[in-house]
């Protein structure tokens, strides 16, 4: 089955007699078909662009306290990726961001929600904000931050004044129409067209709020709602939509989008990729880049000591996540580069997209945008009988 058949069986909402239930797909549903001619994985071209930055590596760190801080931007900033740093976490509430980090690393997991709780009442410090993106900029890498649709413009005000080179609006769903009787709403048409930098937005799942997003202007979008491993919005929500189809239908509105303005909106995946092969997928279905938290919350770098916890874990009356502990598996550059002994696919995650990329005779992401996909739930247990029970 081919991706453009695959997404129409995706998309299509007459399935089983209703309107309003079809099929959809995650990661360890689908699989990749090789393609009748093979590249040498050094010649794929893995890079991508967001406004007028080109990155070498199709990864973005998510804007999470365990995982980003001004050290680890900069690390990976210089070995070719994006890291974005959160705005309303710990590093702009604290001087010294080390002491509350370590007090949720070592807090009993039955406290340590309400520790949380309490840590994020301290305000942000908008000398913080600075400091920090000044940081970024001092090591010599692009400057990338987060804050939430309500301090979006209060922000961004101090970030832009610090020299913050892109601005990401995350939440956990973000759509271009939001009815509220609140005067703070924030609108997205006027926020792009004001900001001097690009302003990355997110987060969305289908076709319609897709394209309505693009039309006000954002430089990029992410998909995905609660897939992430410390994110709990899908339990205690009921919403989201599995992240390979989330990430065709946002592509259909990409292309949609590009063929009647000539414009290009980069789709960035975010959440839910443990894997070489969960990245490989994702770019494959039509992905630009991804967001990665735990891969790169278990690297030495990581300010997080091992430990991982979305942005809505510390919410006030509704919390949406929670601390888990990942553990340390390395050095960033192992976790993208290897050298490896780990058969898992959970480091040399650029390898691992080099070589799906060759396999399947894609010389660039766009290429790999093209390549067939299956639907196949078994692709990850057949023939593995021995490797499972090893498991045990």
């Amino acid at each position: 089955m081919t991706m453009e058949r695959l997404g129409a069986s995706i998309t299509d909402t007459r399935v089983s007699g209703s309107a309003r239930l079809r099929p959809a797909y995650g990661f360890d549903d689908v699989a990749l078909v090789p393609g009748a001619l093979t590249i040498d994985p050094e010649e794929v071209d893995i890079s991508w662009q967001v406004g007028p930055y080109r990155f070498a590596l199709p990864v973005l760190a998510a804007a999470m306290d365990g995982v980003v801080d001004p050290a680890f931007a900069i690390a990976l900033g210089k070995l070719g990726g994006l890291a974005v740093l959160n705005l309303e976490g710990l590093q702009t509430r604290y001087e010294e961001p080390a002491e509350p980090l370590a007090a949720i690393a070592e807090a009993p997991a039955d406290q340590v929600t309400a520790l949380m709780q309490e840590l994020y009442r301290a305000p942000v410090q908008p000398r913080l904000i600075r400091r920090r993106i000044q940081q970024i900029k001092d090591g010599g890498v692009v400057a990338a931050v987060s804050a939430t649709p309500a301090n979006a413009e209060a922000f961004a005000r101090e970030a832009v004044d610090a020299g913050v080179d892109i601005f990401v609006v995350q939440s956990t769903v973000t759509s271009a129409q939001h009815r509220t009787r609140s005067a703070a709403h924030l609108d997205l048409a006027a926020f792009c067209r004001q900001l001097p930098v690009p302003v990355i937005v997110g987060n969305c799942v289908a076709y319609n709020a897709a394209l309505e997003l693009m039309e006000t202007g954002i430089a990029a979008l992410l998909v995905g709602v609660g897939p992430g491993a410390a994110c709990t919005s899908r339990e205690v929500l009921g919403v989201g939509v599995p992240q390979v189809t989330a990430t065709m239908d946002c592509a259909a509105a990409r292309r949609d989008y590009l063929v009647r303005t000539g414009r290009y909106v980069p789709i960035i995946t975010d959440g839910g990729m443990r894997t070489g092969g969960d990245i490989c997928k994702a770019i494959a279905a039509g992905a630009d880049a991804v967001m990665l938290g735990s891969p790169f919350a278990q690297a030495q770098e990581a300010p997080g000591r091992g430990h991982h916890w979305g942005m809505a874990t510390p919410h006030a009356a509704l919390p949406r996540g929670t601390r888990i502990k990942v553990g340390i598996s390395g050095t960033l550059e192992q976790i993208l580069f290897g050298p490896t002994s780990r058969t898992d696919g959970t480091q040399n995650l650029m390898g691992a997209l080099r070589t799906s990329m060759g396999v399947c005779g894609a010389a660039n992401i766009e290429e790999m945008h093209a390549v067939d996909m299956v639907i196949a739930p078994s692709i990850k247990t057949e023939g593995k009988l021995w490797q499972l029970a090893r498991a045990f």
